[in-house]
């Protein structure tokens, strides 16, 4: 039998992370139910390394997992393809990388953004709701790809301090989300910011330089990153330097 899994009313704090279930329940990761996602609560939770995730029809759920899917932005692997993609579009007047300029947008295209081997989304109307009140509180922000005037791709992320906390990406044009996140990656590496989490494993990020590290170690480097003063959230296309070089060599 599983351990029992708390039930959070809204005054209750969160468990510790190392009380997620493990790897031998159900659920591995799962850490609690119920409780809110308000501003106070979402912080909370980050603060802690621990996130929300539930579908349609659940109560709210809190994951802890171990280990974490980090993104070390120093690792970040800028393929042969995804920089050929960069360098035209930093040279390109009407291609730009917008930060909170369209958080809405961004949330709405991830939570609607049909993908491959899902039946739904996990981004339910309460998250989008939630985290549109955590933007509007300076903690959750977007990173967004336009072409032409229009929005083509982004991301969205939450922030505490310097920690940063990797949600969802969406692209209506091809490397659209790529780019975005290439831009996240370059402001936290101008800014200093050396790790960016990802929550769940996947071979996509683990192609762009995404690893594994123990729960424990993640929780230390977030701990150090939210106490840190929090960054200018904006993009200058110089932070493109951050990933590739001022000239082109010649082939």
């Amino acid at each position: 039998m599983p351990p029992q899994l708390p039930w959070l009313e809204i005054e209750d704090p969160f468990p510790a992370p190392a009380l997620a279930w493990g790897p031998e329940d159900p659920a591995p990761g799962l850490l609690a139910a119920g409780g809110a996602l308000d501003v106070a609560h979402l912080c909370a939770a980050y603060a802690q390394g621990t996130f929300p995730w539930y579908g349609p029809g659940q109560p709210i759920l809190w994951w802890a997992p171990d280990p974490r899917m980090t993104l070390p932005v120093a690792e970040f692997r800028l393929h042969r393809s995804l920089r050929k993609t960069l360098q035209a579009f930093r040279t390109q007047a009407h291609c730009e990388i917008r930060v909170d300029h369209a958080f809405k947008q961004v949330i709405t295209a991830c939570a609607t953004k049909e993908r491959e081997g899902q039946a739904g989304t996990w981004i339910v109307q309460e998250m989008v709701e939630a985290y549109t009140r955590l933007h509007a509180a300076g903690h959750a922000h977007s990173v967004e790809t336009w072409v032409h005037g229009e929005l083509v791709g982004g991301l969205y992320c939450v922030a505490l301090g310097r920690a940063v906390f990797g949600e969802s990406m969406f692209a209506h044009a091809t490397d659209a989300s790529k780019i975005a996140l290439s831009a996240l990656v370059a402001l936290c590496r101008h800014h200093g910011i050396g790790l960016i989490d990802c929550q769940q494993n996947t071979g996509h990020l683990a192609f762009l330089g995404g690893r594994e590290i123990p729960r424990s170690e993640f929780l230390l480097q977030v701990e150090k990153a939210r106490n840190q003063p929090a960054i200018p959230w904006a993009f200058d296309p110089v932070y493109w330097n951050e990933l590739l070089p001022t000239t082109t060599p010649k082939a």
